[in-house]
């Protein structure tokens, strides 16, 4: 947990990584609770520039799987993320033990609220072609390994200070 939040580009990251997945398999039949919050990219073995973690942005994944739903959101930290980011909302189901299903449904540009607490949005609805998934590997109070369905894997750490109902009006 360390490395990840001190040296994200650890070269030892991903052996350590593989290691954690070994020693602590995640099972979602007894902790698919613990997928709900907010959650932060740290690490991915990724190559494409928005799916690697970046210290001018938040890269956030916002999980509420009660309700079947999750967004993936790009952001810029600190004060001007209330400018807005860019979002894809998708719905989600827990398919087994390891596995959640990922629909994604629309994606694009959300912006500040207004006084009036509607926020200013521009949304495009997403044509997924082919079923999209995480396969979770490591799960716990604060840390979370997944693989995608194209074999990426992903560690994300739980963002505590963020709430879920910010992300989807609850």
């Amino acid at each position: 947990m360390k490395l990840l939040r001190q040296k994200p580009n650890d070269a030892g990251l991903q052996t350590l990584i593989e290691q954690v997945e070994q020693e602590q398999p995640a099972d979602l039949t007894n902790s698919a609770g613990l997928l709900r919050g907010v959650w932060e990219l740290n690490w991915s073995s990724s190559q494409q520039p928005w799916l690697k973690p970046n210290a001018r942005l938040e890269n956030l994944q916002i999980l509420d799987p009660d309700h079947g739903r999750g967004c993936n959101l790009l952001r810029l930290r600190g004060p001007l993320s209330a400018l807005g980011g860019i979002r894809v909302q998708a719905e989600l189901q827990v398919a087994d033990s390891k596995r959640v299903m990922v629909c994604f449904r629309q994606g694009g540009w959300v912006g500040p609220s207004l006084p009036n607490r509607q926020q200013l949005s521009w949304m495009r609805k997403v044509q997924q072609s082919t079923p999209a998934w995480l396969d979770i590997t490591v799960l716990d109070e604060q840390l979370r390994i997944c693989r995608g369905n194209a074999g990426t894997t992903f560690v994300l750490l739980k963002r505590n200070d963020l709430n879920l109902s910010t992300f989807f009006g609850v």
